[in-house]
């Protein structure tokens, strides 16, 4: 019989990488205070990583040591396993879509779960609850484009409208004016206007 600190590696090298080992998981190979006596002597051993209260990962092992599993990986991991919908910020929309050149410094994400924040080696991800408006067509162009509204305001929009005009292709366009029923009355206005010259 593999003794229960094994089986719980097992387990967590079976997962992708940055995928999330919750307690509440491992409750087939023992008890929850057994599993979570075993889950913290792994932490100070090194094996896995403690980001947040009762959340877990595998470190990854390279040639050059072992690391923190990629922020996007562990989102992708912790959107899966939790059934949230978990989208990039604003900021990071405005980046991707070329209406600034500006990187944002802090990894922060919006989802539909609670607002939180998870340590990754050196990197804090922060999670903000968002309304579903702002979290609509994930990981697609056109909930780019409502987050980078949504971030950038009323009175700048209107600029980004423009841009995004002259940057997007006419499907993106139309998909993300598909969404003005569900959006603010001013970014209704505004993405109506990206189908104004289309």
């Amino acid at each position: 019989m593999q003794s229960l600190a094994k089986q719980v590696l097992q387990r967590a090298t079976e997962l992708p990488e940055g995928t999330p080992l919750v307690a509440k998981e491992l409750l087939h190979l023992g008890n929850r205070a057994a599993v979570d006596q075993v889950l913290s002597r792994l932490v100070r051993r090194g094996t896995l990583l403690r980001v947040s209260r009762g959340i877990y990962v595998l470190p990854v092992e390279s040639i050059f040591g072992t690391r923190a599993p990629s922020a996007v990986k562990m989102v992708e991991g912790l959107a899966n396993q939790r059934g949230e919908t978990i989208v990039s910020h604003g900021a990071a929309a405005t980046n991707a879509l070329g209406l600034t050149t500006q990187v944002p410094m802090r990894a922060i994400y919006l989802t539909s779960g609670p607002n939180r924040r998870l340590k990754l080696g050196a990197q804090t991800v922060e999670f903000r609850h968002a309304p579903n408006w702002q979290l609509i067509f994930p990981g697609r162009a056109a909930g780019e484009v409502v987050r980078a509204l949504a971030w950038l305001g009323q009175e700048k929009a209107a600029e980004a409208v423009r841009q995004l005009r002259a940057k997007l292709p006419l499907a993106k366009l139309k998909e993300a004016a598909s969404a003005r029923s569900r959006l603010p009355t001013w970014m209704a206005q505004e993405i109506s206007g990206l189908m104004a010259h289309a």
